[in-house]
């Protein structure tokens, strides 16, 4: 299928949500086409709209075409067992992003590639790798800290870390974000969220 979209942006990434209009995740614009395909939207939303252009019918010389919005919410028990409560994957990405790319201790402002994941408890004293227990920490800090809590090494943490809720980390985990997706997305941001006071 070849993508016309409507807007000028390339290769889409799609929101989807159930039947509730809880998010649920992002997919690409082959999966939108193929849950419209298969009428499994229930109703659309978002001012993006995208077309996608398929073979010509034999028959009538005609050439096929999905539309797409930016936001779709998927019939039935397509996402079923899908929780908005779940805990999201931690991984150094989304966890630089929710700490807003600062450094837990010193205060800093880094590129992710200056950045390291610190663990508050380290493991080696039965911390664990999840992310009530983990902030962005710069180079040079984590290796102050070392094998220590903040308490043992004479550092004071800057922040509370915390869980992101699904919306949140769906925000976190795509760099394009339409300017509608992350409007409807934002409305699910738990209060508390860094991403919403950063």
């Amino acid at each position: 299928m070849n993508v016309s979209p409507e807007t000028t942006l390339p290769s889409p990434l799609i929101l989807t949500l159930d039947m509730h209009g809880v998010p649920n995740r992002w997919v690409n614009w082959q999966h939108a086409c193929f849950y419209y395909a298969k009428n499994l939207v229930a109703w659309d939303a978002g001012q993006h709209r995208f077309v996608f252009h398929g073979g010509m019918n034999r028959l009538t010389g005609e050439r096929s075409r999905i539309v797409t919005n930016s936001i779709i919410a998927i019939k039935g028990k397509a996402f079923a067992g899908t929780s908005f409560n779940i805990v999201p994957p931690l991984n150094n990405r989304e966890l630089f992003h929710r700490d807003r790319h600062m450094c837990g201790y010193c205060g800093g402002d880094f590129s992710s590639v200056r950045l390291t994941r610190d663990h508050i408890v380290p493991i080696s004293q039965g911390g664990r790798d999840i992310w009530m227990n983990v902030v962005t920490a710069c180079r040079a800090c984590n290796q102050k800290k070392s094998g220590r809590t903040p308490e043992q090494a004479g550092m004071m943490l800057l922040y509370t870390p915390y869980i992101p809720n699904k919306a949140e980390y769906l925000i976190l985990s795509n760099r394009q974000i339409l300017a509608d997706q992350m409007d409807f997305l934002a409305r699910h941001v738990n209060a508390n969220s860094r991403w919403r006071h950063g």
